[in-house]
This record gives C-alpha cells, sequence and structure tokens, in this order.
C-alpha cells in the first residue's frame, strides 16, 4: 500500500536516524509486534517495560510509512466533536474517550522526557475556529458541553478572536491542552530504548502468512524465514484492515507543506495548533526550527497517482489560505507532501481482539488523533497481556 508521497518533511529532516536489520533467522519471542511505526513503537515501549520480550519487525524501513508523513499535532479533539460522539455512543462514553485522549498528552510528554530534545514535544493551545456563522451554534453547544465536563476551554467571540489573532471568524473555541511532536523522531526513540533492554527490530522483513495454533501464532516472512509467538500485536496502520474479516476504515487523501525557517519563533498567540469548523479543516503548527506547517483540503479517495498528482495545486490552496490569514508572515514553501490516512465511523480507534485471529491485538490508531489514540492502545493492550484488563477498552472495542 502506497501510504505517502515521496520527501515528507521529517524524513528529509532526521534522515536515517538508526539502522536495523532485516530478520536473519527462524525465531522465537513472548510478543511479536507487526509494525514499526509510531504506533507499533508505543506498543513496544510499553511491553518492554512490562517485562515482556518482544520483536518488531516492518516490511519498511523503520517508521518509512505513515509515520514520516504525520504532521503529529497532538490534540484530545477527536475529528468526531463531543456534541456528535454522544449522539453516536452515549454522553459518558464520548466524555471518556475525550478524557482519554487529554490524558495520552501528558503521557506523551511523560515518554518525551527520557529522550534529548524530547521528541520536538511542545505543548500548545488548540484553537479551533468557526469557519463559518452557520457553524456558530454548534460550537457554542460543543464549548458548553465541554466546559461542563471540566475541560479547561474558554469562548472567543469575533472581536477577541480577531484582536487576538488578527483575522477574523465569527467565533472560536480556545484550549489550553494541546501538543506537538517529531513522531517519526520519537518512533526511533522508542525503539532504540527498546533495544537497550532487550527488544529486537527488524526492518524490511515482509511478513507473507499468519498462522494461529491453539496456544501461538506464528508469521511466516517473504523469505521463508517464521517468527512464533505466545502473541501478536497488529500495529501496521491503515493496512491492518488486510487482517481484518469486516471493513472498519474509510481511506483519504491529505496534504501538507511547511515553510523555510523563519526569523522569529512567535508567529501567531502562543503558537497554538489552529484549525476550523469546516470538514475537511485547514490546519496550522509550528516546528521547533522555526518553520510553520500547513495541512488539510483533504480528499475522499485512496489513490496514490491522483493524490501525488495534486500536490503542487493542493500547495497553492493552501499558501493562498495561509496568506489571508497572515499576510504579514512571509511564507516561503520549502517542501511539500501528501499522505494517505483513515477515519472510522464514530472516529474513535480500535483497540482490542477479534475471535477470528486467536492469540491477537489490534493498535489501530486512525484519524487526526492517530498518535494519542496509539498511546492508549499501547497502555490498554500491555494492561491486558499482563491480565490487568482495562475497562476502557471497551470503548474502542471491535464489538462497540
Amino acid at each position: 500500500m502506497d501510504l505517502r508521497s515521496p520527501n515528507p518533511y521529517w524524513l528529509l529532516k532526521n534522515g536515517l536516524i538508526s539502522n536495523y536489520p532485516s530478520l536473519p533467522k527462524t525465531t522465537k519471542t513472548e510478543i511479536v509486534v507487526m509494525g514499526a511505526g509510531i504506533t507499533g513503537a508505543l506498543c513496544a515501549w510499553h511491553l518492554v517495560n512490562a517485562g515482556f520480550k518482544v520483536i518488531i519487525c516492518d516490511k519498511r524501513h523503520v517508521g518509512m510509512g505513515s509515520t514520516a508523513a504525520s504532521t503529529a499535532l497532538l490534540q484530545y479533539e477527536i475529528d468526531t466533536p463531543l456534541y456528535e460522539l454522544i449522539e453516536k455512543t452515549s454522553e459518558s462514553a464520548a466524555v471518556r474517550s475525550y478524557e482519554l485522549c487529554a490524558y495520552s498528552i501528558t503521557a506523551l510528554e511523560k515518554i518525551c522526557r527520557n529522550f534529548d530534545g524530547q521528541a520536538g514535544f511542545t505543548y500548545r493551545p488548540s484553537l479551533q475556529y468557526a469557519s463559518l456563522k452557520k457553524h456558530v451554534a454548534n460550537h457554542k453547544k460543543e464549548f458548553t458541553l465541554r466546559k461542563k465536563h471540566g475541560f479547561k476551554v474558554s469562548w472567543w467571540d469575533a472581536d477577541k478572536f480577531e484582536t487576538i489573532m488578527g483575522f477574523s471568524a465569527p467565533a472560536a473555541i480556545y484550549s489550553q491542552l494541546g501538543a506537538e511532536v517529531d513522531a517519526y523522531q520519537l518512533t526511533h526513540h522508542l525503539l532504540q530504548h527498546c533495544i537497550k533492554n532487550g527488544a529486537q527490530v527488524y526492518d524490511n522483513t515482509v511478513v507473507e502468512k499468519i498462522s494461529h495454533g491453539k496456544k501461538t501464532v506464528s508469521l511466516l516472512t517473504g523469505t521463508g524465514i517464521t517468527i512464533t509467538a505466545k502473541h501478536l500485536v497488529i500495529a501496521c496502520g491503515y493496512e491492518s484492515q488486510n487482517y481484518i474479516p469486516k471493513k472498519v476504515e474509510r481511506l483519504h487523501s491529505t496534504y501538507a507543506m511547511v515553510s523555510e525557517p523563519l526569523p522569529s519563533q512567535d508567529f501567531w498567540y502562543r503558537n497554538s495548533l489552529i484549525w476550523e469548523t469546516a470538514n475537511p479543516y485547514l490546519y496550522l503548527r509550528t516546528t521547533k526550527d522555526k518553520r510553520i506547517l500547513i495541512g488539510g483540503l483533504d480528499d475522499d479517495f485512496y489513490s496514490p497517482e491522483k493524490r501525488d498528482a495534486a500536490i503542487p495545486r493542493k500547495a497553492q490552496q493552501l499558501l493562498t489560505a495561509f496568506r489571508k490569514k497572515f499576510p504579514q508572515i512571509p511564507f516561503k514553501p520549502d517542501f511539500q507532501w501528501a499522505g494517505t490516512f483513515a477515519s472510522t465511523k464514530d472516529g474513535l480507534p480500535y483497540i482490542g481482539s477479534i475471535r477470528q485471529r486467536p492469540h491477537t491485538s489490534f493498535a489501530l490508531g486512525f484519524g487526526g488523533n492517530g498518535i494519542t489514540f496509539s498511546l492508549l492502545a499501547a497502555e490498554q493492550l500491555t494492561a491486558s497481556l499482563c491480565n490487568r484488563p482495562d475497562p476502557d477498552m471497551a470503548l474502542f472495542s471491535f464489538n462497540r
């Protein structure tokens, strides 16, 4: 599956941080994690720290799939607004999902403290503005619900928004909690920690067949080598659908660009994560090396050829949208790319198991919250394998 266009910014910025061999011989372990992107790396980190013997494998180089293309905004706000999620699930389930995403941001920060430069982790507030006047009523409804359930949010009317931000919007919700990170760098940091604690990481290792026995699961590679484990964690991102009998994802294409480094680091109010209520939405963030990242303009299709051919046109549209909002900032495009991402029926991840695949768990953090969902998957699956099942797993089960 073609997950992204060539030359995403994070890969060019970081290069090959670490090198990993392909699987050299048939081997056994307690747990094998299939997928060495940010999701697999977070799962491996938690499993290794819990004392399990772990092998991580990937058909690509580490972090070279969706992780390299991630724009890595860390938000507790799910792509499905809280008021809509309540209608799809229940008020208690929807609020708990939002609370868990908020928790995951602080949990990721604690992990990032272990690494030099904290893998680019920086707390940022999140500012979601109403794209149109007709969106204000639902946006106010969203604000009221979040305020009611203890989220630290403020309401900005049109005058306050324009005074603080310098461009106009009919209203906005300002959230104190949000963050940004370098997902590609964090992935390598996590896996290097795992290796130092006894794990084995193999890339360029294609799994051709998965066989489920009474007490074990075996992975047969394209070179005829086998990994046998007591348990398998499938963390292959959007390609995980290949191992699930029912369709759980819808594929989309998304676009991003990043500026050349700028003289100042303070671009707008607290360098907030900026996004909007329109669907698809435009979003903005900053980077530690004084760049501005713009993303969005999603298309509702999966076609790598069509997606990549659209990059020049989409990049120009992103640039035009930015300059309309911030004409005083001399944004000069440096890199632009596109990627594939998946959404679900309710905007929530899928974490857990299905009866068709014994001794197997899935960690599928879909949508705009892929990294925060992956943190939750890593914690919940580790707890389950330690015979301490997390009751919150029911929120994200395949049977919800």
